[in-house]
């Protein structure tokens, strides 16, 4: 009810003071641009002559506040105003308590049958959470190590720095929005510790200097021997690049050398094919027309031989008339003695030529073993 009648007066108030004169007074000085943090409070002030009889606030252009020369009028809890006198001039602030990111927006302040007004904006910032995947790393003397941290919720979105409280060789580190989300901040410090000693992530908003910070511990150790070898042995990138780039091509340059080779053998091979076919073609050639005389030098047949069957024959067709003669034989002084028809065997026979009368051209040599 209370709540109900102060919107009613403030209603009156605002109807008296339009019917009112008031056109002779002015607004010196406007409200301000204001950014504040959710939930703090948000102030703006208005500078008028003296003589008002009725100033107005409004945010997003709703009146929230009225202030006349007795009182103000609140119909609002969240919305308070203070004043201020001077000798030549009335100053009016408006308080918005526990501002919220929804209250973002102009806010306007003007008099009674004036169509002057001051304007300025209020902007609500909000500072989420800072977080990083561990507080406490332990990492090794002399060797490049990363640490991460990000920020989420926050409106506008932050900027990231470190703060290093740690002795390096090196130190460098990059922000920027985590693939895939836009409310979400990385930055990923990269350093070459030499000692323990902390490092601190802060992130920080522009408008009302607002900030949070992360620190994060290191625990620097001592590399192990097997490690100094192997980073004492490992070769640089550019090396590894150009030894692959090497090995490609000697590669290549070998399959390329086995190609030409195995061209060179089958083109050899073919050549050495044809020259053996001429020659084994040039040999049966030479072996084709050596063969008949071959056959005549080794040959064992006697043509002068004939068979008994065939000589059987032969003396069967011969007529009656045919006559042996023999040789006569040395005589001797013993008295005369004929020979029986019949010889005694020997060791060795003598050879016999018979005559054959009746063709005398004829002679044929019998050898008997």
């Amino acid at each position: 009810m209370e709540g109900s009648w102060r919107a009613v007066l403030a209603v009156l108030v605002i109807l008296a003071g339009l019917t009112a004169s008031g056109c002779g007074y002015q607004i010196i000085e406007g409200p301000q641009n204001v950014t504040v943090l959710q939930g703090a409070d948000a102030r703006f002030n208005c500078t008028v002559t003296h003589g008002w009889k009725l100033i107005m606030w409004s945010l997003k252009g709703v009146v929230e506040l009225s202030i006349t020369s007795q009182e103000p009028i609140i119909t609002n809890e969240r919305f308070t105003s203070a004043s201020y006198n001077s000798s030549n001039s009335f100053i009016s602030e408006m308080v918005i308590h526990d501002v919220q990111p929804s209250d973002t927006g102009p806010v306007q302040c003007s008099l009674q049958n004036s169509d002057v007004f001051g304007s300025a904006f209020l902007s609500v910032q909000v500072m989420g959470t800072l977080d990083t995947p561990s507080d406490n790393l332990v990492v090794t003397e002399g060797e490049p190590c990363n640490v991460t941290c990000y920020a989420l919720g926050w409106t506008p979105l932050p900027d990231i720095s470190w703060e290093l409280a740690v002795p390096v060789s090196h130190s460098s580190y990059s922000s920027f929005l985590e693939p895939g989300s836009s409310l979400r901040v990385l930055s990923v410090l990269d350093l070459t510790p030499l000692d323990n000693g902390t490092v601190t992530c802060v992130a920080e908003l522009k408008g009302s200097q607002a900030s949070k910070s992360l620190p994060v511990s290191l625990t620097v150790v001592q590399p192990s021997p097997d490690s100094v070898g192997e980073e004492g042995t490992q070769l640089p990138t550019w090396a590894i690049i150009l030894l692959a780039v090497a090995f490609s091509l000697l590669l290549i340059l070998i399959i390329a050398l086995i190609i030409i080779f195995c061209c060179c053998v089958s083109r050899r091979e073919k050549k050495e094919s044809t020259y053996q076919n001429e020659i084994r073609k040039s040999t049966n050639m030479r072996t084709n027309k050596a063969l008949p005389e071959t056959r005549l030098k080794s040959g064992k047949e006697n043509y002068g031989y004939s068979s008994d069957e065939a000589r059987a024959a032969q003396i069967a067709s011969l007529p009656p008339k045919a006559a042996e003669v023999s040789l006569p034989e040395h005589h001797s002084s013993s008295p005369h003695y004929q020979e029986p028809s019949k010889h005694r065997p020997g060791p060795a026979s003598h050879p016999r030529v018979s005559f054959d009368l009746t063709s005398p051209q004829k002679v044929r040599s019998v050898t008997l073993v």
